[in-house]
């Protein structure tokens, strides 16, 4: 009964630490019903038979206000990480000028980009001083002009 204790005191405490180790799936915007969208014909339908069947879109064109986006997203996460994308879909949706389905265009994930940055720092312009240098700098320097002549308050130079 004794080594039975410290056993299932382990056996509890491995598997609470492992349970943050789950992996975390994520959907993110437009749920599409395939059968739905397939329905959206170009030519038949218009702004508000786009609206009755499917919903209203996850945004519109920034410069043309007849292109509509339907945006959705699956991500997958592993305890701590980031969460990856691992589907994503868009459906693309534009409008004439009169507002009648012009044309409809699905994307998916190959469309994502990958971005890398360079580094952990930000690149900034002028000059790369140490945290010392920072600190400490400005020591001797409080009350002096540039050319290290001492300042007047009177302009004509004190006559």
């Amino acid at each position: 009964m004794t080594m039975r204790a410290p056993i299932l005191v382990l056996t509890l405490a491995a598997v609470a630490a492992t349970g943050g180790c789950a992996r975390v799936r994520g959907h993110q915007g437009f749920v599409a019903d395939q059968q739905l969208v397939d329905a959206i014909k170009p030519g038949i339908d218009n702004r508000e038979s786009v609206t009755r069947t499917i919903g209203r879109p996850t945004f519109a064109g920034q410069f043309d206000a007849n292109d509509w986006y339907y945006v959705a997203r699956e991500t997958r996460q592993f305890a701590f990480a980031q969460p990856r994308p691992v589907q994503e879909s868009v459906l693309h949706v534009r409008f004439d000028a009169a507002g009648n389905v012009a044309s409809i265009e699905k994307t998916g994930i190959e469309k994502v980009a990958s971005i890398n940055p360079v580094s952990q720092t930000t690149p900034t312009l002028g000059r790369h001083r140490s945290f010392f240098e920072d600190l400490f700098g400005n020591i001797g320097t409080v009350g002096s002009t540039a050319n290290g002549a001492p300042t007047t308050d009177n302009p004509d130079g004190g006559n």
